[in-house]
Protein backbone atom coordinates (compact mmCIF):
# COMPACT_ATOMS: atom_id res chain seq x y z
CA UNK A 1 0.00 0.00 0.00
CA UNK A 2 1.64 3.30 -1.39
CA UNK A 3 2.46 5.81 1.52
CA UNK A 4 -0.72 8.20 0.68
CA UNK A 5 -3.38 5.58 0.50
CA UNK A 6 -2.23 4.06 4.04
CA UNK A 7 -2.02 7.89 5.26
CA UNK A 8 -5.57 9.15 3.89
CA UNK A 9 -6.96 5.47 5.55
CA UNK A 10 -5.73 6.28 9.10
CA UNK A 11 -6.25 10.16 8.90
CA UNK A 12 -9.62 10.01 7.60
CA UNK A 13 -10.54 6.94 9.79
CA UNK A 14 -9.47 9.10 12.71
CA UNK A 15 -10.72 12.34 12.21
CA UNK A 16 -13.54 14.10 13.20
CA UNK A 17 -14.69 12.68 16.62
CA UNK A 18 -17.01 15.32 18.09
CA UNK A 19 -17.65 15.92 22.06
CA UNK A 20 -20.35 17.84 24.07
CA UNK A 21 -19.92 20.70 27.28
CA UNK A 22 -20.70 20.39 30.46
CA UNK A 23 -23.98 19.73 31.91
CA UNK A 24 -24.35 19.50 35.70
CA UNK A 25 -27.09 18.88 37.76
CA UNK A 26 -28.72 21.27 40.52
CA UNK A 27 -28.89 20.24 44.03
CA UNK A 28 -31.93 20.47 45.69
CA UNK A 29 -32.71 22.16 49.61
CA UNK A 30 -31.86 20.33 52.45
CA UNK A 31 -35.30 19.14 53.30
CA UNK A 32 -36.17 18.10 49.86
CA UNK A 33 -36.20 14.57 48.65
CA UNK A 34 -32.93 13.34 47.87
CA UNK A 35 -32.44 13.60 44.21
CA UNK A 36 -30.77 10.50 42.48
CA UNK A 37 -27.36 11.30 41.34
CA UNK A 38 -26.48 11.77 37.64
CA UNK A 39 -24.98 8.23 37.09
CA UNK A 40 -27.96 6.91 39.08
CA UNK A 41 -29.90 8.64 36.35
CA UNK A 42 -27.53 7.88 33.20
CA UNK A 43 -28.36 4.19 34.33
CA UNK A 44 -32.26 4.64 34.64
CA UNK A 45 -33.29 7.28 31.88
CA UNK A 46 -31.78 6.12 28.61
CA UNK A 47 -33.90 8.20 26.08
CA UNK A 48 -33.63 11.12 28.59
CA UNK A 49 -29.96 10.72 29.01
CA UNK A 50 -28.69 10.46 25.76
CA UNK A 51 -30.85 13.10 24.68
CA UNK A 52 -28.89 15.36 27.00
CA UNK A 53 -25.79 14.19 25.33
CA UNK A 54 -27.11 14.99 22.47
CA UNK A 55 -28.60 18.41 23.02
CA UNK A 56 -24.93 19.32 24.55
CA UNK A 57 -23.06 18.36 21.43
CA UNK A 58 -22.85 22.35 20.11
CA UNK A 59 -21.81 23.96 23.53
CA UNK A 60 -18.30 22.48 23.02
CA UNK A 61 -15.40 24.16 21.82
CA UNK A 62 -12.72 21.80 21.67
CA UNK A 63 -11.80 18.05 22.88
CA UNK A 64 -8.61 15.97 22.69
CA UNK A 65 -8.75 12.69 21.30
CA UNK A 66 -6.85 9.45 21.49
CA UNK A 67 -8.19 6.79 18.71
CA UNK A 68 -6.98 3.12 18.26
CA UNK A 69 -8.43 0.53 16.16
CA UNK A 70 -8.36 -1.31 12.65
CA UNK A 71 -9.31 0.05 9.43
CA UNK A 72 -9.09 -1.26 5.44
CA UNK A 73 -7.01 -3.81 7.06
CA UNK A 74 -4.11 -1.42 8.77
CA UNK A 75 -3.98 -0.67 12.54
CA UNK A 76 -4.81 2.90 13.50
CA UNK A 77 -3.10 4.88 16.68
CA UNK A 78 -3.53 8.69 16.62
CA UNK A 79 -3.64 11.08 19.09
CA UNK A 80 -4.46 15.04 18.60
CA UNK A 81 -7.48 18.25 19.12
CA UNK A 82 -10.47 18.52 17.55
CA UNK A 83 -11.55 22.52 16.80
CA UNK A 84 -15.62 21.73 17.05
CA UNK A 85 -16.29 25.50 15.21
CA UNK A 86 -17.50 25.52 11.93
CA UNK A 87 -15.76 24.02 9.84
CA UNK A 88 -14.42 21.40 12.63
CA UNK A 89 -10.84 21.62 12.11
CA UNK A 90 -8.11 19.10 14.02
CA UNK A 91 -4.79 18.29 14.14
CA UNK A 92 -3.38 14.65 14.55
CA UNK A 93 -0.35 12.63 15.29
CA UNK A 94 0.13 9.06 13.88
CA UNK A 95 2.53 7.62 13.22
CA UNK A 96 3.44 6.62 8.88
CA UNK A 97 4.49 3.52 7.59
CA UNK A 98 8.41 3.76 8.91
CA UNK A 99 7.07 4.49 12.55
CA UNK A 100 7.60 8.20 11.86
CA UNK A 101 5.62 10.71 13.77
CA UNK A 102 3.19 12.30 10.82
CA UNK A 103 0.91 14.60 11.47
CA UNK A 104 -2.37 15.05 9.52
CA UNK A 105 -4.61 17.92 9.93
CA UNK A 106 -8.49 18.86 8.86
CA UNK A 107 -9.90 21.70 7.69
CA UNK A 108 -13.52 20.76 7.16
CA UNK A 109 -13.79 17.95 4.47
CA UNK A 110 -10.09 19.16 3.48
CA UNK A 111 -7.21 16.85 4.53
CA UNK A 112 -3.70 17.50 4.96
CA UNK A 113 -1.02 15.37 5.65
CA UNK A 114 2.78 16.52 6.76
CA UNK A 115 5.29 14.52 3.58
CA UNK A 116 8.10 13.54 5.55
CA UNK A 117 10.80 15.93 4.68
CA UNK A 118 13.08 12.84 2.67
CA UNK A 119 10.27 12.63 0.32
CA UNK A 120 9.49 16.13 -0.46
CA UNK A 121 11.82 16.20 -3.50
CA UNK A 122 8.97 14.42 -5.58
CA UNK A 123 6.47 17.55 -4.54
CA UNK A 124 8.70 19.89 -5.61
CA UNK A 125 10.01 20.51 -2.15
CA UNK A 126 6.27 20.95 0.14
CA UNK A 127 5.48 20.37 2.88
CA UNK A 128 1.96 19.38 3.24
CA UNK A 129 -0.46 16.91 0.98
CA UNK A 130 -3.87 18.05 0.37
CA UNK A 131 -6.78 15.65 -0.73
CA UNK A 132 -10.17 16.92 -0.69
CA UNK A 133 -12.31 14.13 0.67
CA UNK A 134 -15.38 15.07 -1.58
CA UNK A 135 -12.84 14.51 -4.83
CA UNK A 136 -10.13 12.52 -3.67
CA UNK A 137 -12.24 9.33 -2.38
CA UNK A 138 -14.00 8.49 -5.80
CA UNK A 139 -10.46 9.03 -7.47
CA UNK A 140 -8.38 6.79 -4.91
CA UNK A 141 -11.17 4.28 -4.95
CA UNK A 142 -12.08 4.41 -1.19
CA UNK A 143 -14.71 5.59 0.34
CA UNK A 144 -13.08 8.37 2.37
CA UNK A 145 -16.59 9.91 3.49
CA UNK A 146 -17.71 6.77 5.25
CA UNK A 147 -14.26 6.88 7.49
CA UNK A 148 -15.02 10.55 8.02
CA UNK A 149 -18.81 9.70 9.70
CA UNK A 150 -17.72 6.33 11.53
CA UNK A 151 -15.96 8.06 14.28
CA UNK A 152 -18.46 11.12 14.97
CA UNK A 153 -19.47 10.18 18.81
CA UNK A 154 -22.99 12.58 17.79
CA UNK A 155 -23.93 9.56 15.28
CA UNK A 156 -23.32 7.01 17.34
CA UNK A 157 -25.54 8.59 20.67
CA UNK A 158 -28.53 9.41 17.81
CA UNK A 159 -28.13 5.45 16.56
CA UNK A 160 -28.94 4.63 20.56
CA UNK A 161 -31.46 7.05 20.81
CA UNK A 162 -33.23 5.44 17.50
CA UNK A 163 -32.00 1.85 18.09
CA UNK A 164 -34.19 -0.77 20.22
CA UNK A 165 -32.71 -3.00 22.81
CA UNK A 166 -29.94 -0.37 24.45
CA UNK A 167 -28.87 -1.60 27.12
CA UNK A 168 -26.75 -0.57 30.29
CA UNK A 169 -23.42 -2.21 31.43
CA UNK A 170 -22.81 -0.77 34.75
CA UNK A 171 -20.73 1.92 35.79
CA UNK A 172 -16.73 2.26 35.19
CA UNK A 173 -13.90 4.41 35.12
CA UNK A 174 -12.59 5.75 31.83
CA UNK A 175 -9.67 7.64 32.43
CA UNK A 176 -10.17 8.87 35.81
CA UNK A 177 -13.95 9.93 35.52
CA UNK A 178 -17.05 8.15 36.60
CA UNK A 179 -19.19 7.17 33.56
CA UNK A 180 -22.40 4.86 32.95
CA UNK A 181 -21.50 2.43 29.63
CA UNK A 182 -24.39 1.93 27.28
CA UNK A 183 -24.43 -0.67 24.31
CA UNK A 184 -26.44 -1.96 21.60
CA UNK A 185 -25.81 -4.01 18.67
CA UNK A 186 -28.19 -2.36 15.83
CA UNK A 187 -28.84 -2.84 12.33
CA UNK A 188 -27.11 -0.91 10.05
CA UNK A 189 -30.15 0.68 8.35
CA UNK A 190 -30.40 2.36 11.70
CA UNK A 191 -26.95 3.80 11.66
CA UNK A 192 -27.65 4.84 8.03
CA UNK A 193 -30.35 6.98 9.06
CA UNK A 194 -28.70 9.35 10.81
CA UNK A 195 -25.71 9.87 7.91
CA UNK A 196 -25.93 12.66 6.01
CA UNK A 197 -28.37 11.80 2.72
CA UNK A 198 -25.71 12.74 0.18
CA UNK A 199 -23.33 9.93 1.81
CA UNK A 200 -25.40 7.53 2.67
CA UNK A 201 -25.82 5.69 -0.68
CA UNK A 202 -22.13 5.40 -0.62
CA UNK A 203 -21.85 4.31 2.79
CA UNK A 204 -24.71 1.54 2.09
CA UNK A 205 -22.65 0.16 -1.05
CA UNK A 206 -19.82 -0.30 1.09
CA UNK A 207 -21.33 -1.84 3.86
CA UNK A 208 -23.14 -4.55 1.45
CA UNK A 209 -19.86 -5.41 -0.34
CA UNK A 210 -18.27 -5.99 3.43
CA UNK A 211 -21.02 -8.24 4.31
CA UNK A 212 -21.85 -6.03 7.43
CA UNK A 213 -25.69 -6.12 8.61
CA UNK A 214 -24.82 -4.80 12.26
CA UNK A 215 -23.19 -2.48 14.27
CA UNK A 216 -22.03 -2.50 17.68
CA UNK A 217 -22.31 0.67 19.43
CA UNK A 218 -20.48 1.43 22.90
CA UNK A 219 -20.22 4.97 24.72
CA UNK A 220 -19.14 5.89 27.98
CA UNK A 221 -20.68 9.45 29.52
CA UNK A 222 -19.68 10.66 32.53
CA UNK A 223 -21.78 12.71 35.15
CA UNK A 224 -21.19 16.20 33.05
CA UNK A 225 -23.11 14.16 30.09
CA UNK A 226 -20.20 14.12 28.14
CA UNK A 227 -18.89 11.31 26.13
CA UNK A 228 -15.49 10.25 27.52
CA UNK A 229 -15.02 6.82 25.13
CA UNK A 230 -17.06 6.25 21.76
CA UNK A 231 -16.55 2.31 20.53
CA UNK A 232 -17.71 0.78 17.02
CA UNK A 233 -17.78 -2.26 15.34
CA UNK A 234 -18.15 -3.15 11.84
CA UNK A 235 -17.67 -6.79 10.87
CA UNK A 236 -14.46 -7.87 9.21
CA UNK A 237 -15.03 -3.93 7.89
CA UNK A 238 -12.84 -2.69 11.22
CA UNK A 239 -13.16 -1.87 14.55
CA UNK A 240 -12.27 1.63 16.90
CA UNK A 241 -12.12 3.01 20.26
CA UNK A 242 -12.04 6.96 21.06
CA UNK A 243 -11.29 8.47 23.96
CA UNK A 244 -12.01 12.05 25.12
CA UNK A 245 -10.87 14.30 27.34
CA UNK A 246 -9.73 18.24 27.94
CA UNK A 247 -13.35 19.65 26.95
CA UNK A 248 -12.72 23.06 25.99
CA UNK A 249 -8.83 23.21 25.87
CA UNK A 250 -8.15 26.41 23.59
CA UNK A 251 -6.61 25.36 20.13
CA UNK A 252 -5.18 26.84 17.17
CA UNK A 253 -5.63 24.75 13.90
CA UNK A 254 -4.20 27.15 10.61
CA UNK A 255 -4.85 25.80 7.38
CA UNK A 256 -1.28 25.11 5.75
CA UNK A 257 0.17 27.89 2.82
CA UNK A 258 -1.03 27.47 -0.71
CA UNK A 259 2.50 27.79 -1.51
CA UNK A 260 3.46 24.64 0.84
CA UNK A 261 0.91 22.05 -0.42
CA UNK A 262 0.32 19.58 -3.27
CA UNK A 263 -2.92 18.19 -4.41
CA UNK A 264 -3.12 14.93 -4.19
CA UNK A 265 -6.21 14.84 -6.42
CA UNK A 266 -4.32 16.39 -8.79
CA UNK A 267 -1.43 14.10 -8.83
CA UNK A 268 -4.08 11.51 -9.43
CA UNK A 269 -5.40 13.29 -12.55
CA UNK A 270 -1.44 13.64 -13.65
CA UNK A 271 -0.84 9.43 -13.41
CA UNK A 272 -3.76 8.61 -15.42
CA UNK A 273 -2.47 11.32 -18.10
CA UNK A 274 0.57 9.57 -18.31
CA UNK A 275 -0.86 5.75 -18.09
CA UNK A 276 -2.98 7.19 -21.27
CA UNK A 277 0.06 8.11 -22.93
CA UNK A 278 1.70 5.15 -22.72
Amino acid sequence: MSLWKKTTIVAVSALTALAVSACGSKPGSSDAPEQPSVLELLASDLKGSLQKTVDATDKTDSVTLTMKGKAGGEQISMQGVLDLGDPVKAEMTTAGPDGAPTTVRMIGAVVYVEIPAEDRASTGGKRWMKMDLSTVGEQAGMDLTKQFEDVDPTKQVKTLLASEGVTVVGQEMVNGAATVHYTVTTPVATHFAQLDPELRSGVEKQFAKEGVKEIEIDLWVDEQYRPRRAGMVMGKMGDMVVDYTDYGKAVSIETPPPAETADFAEMLEGLKDLATQN
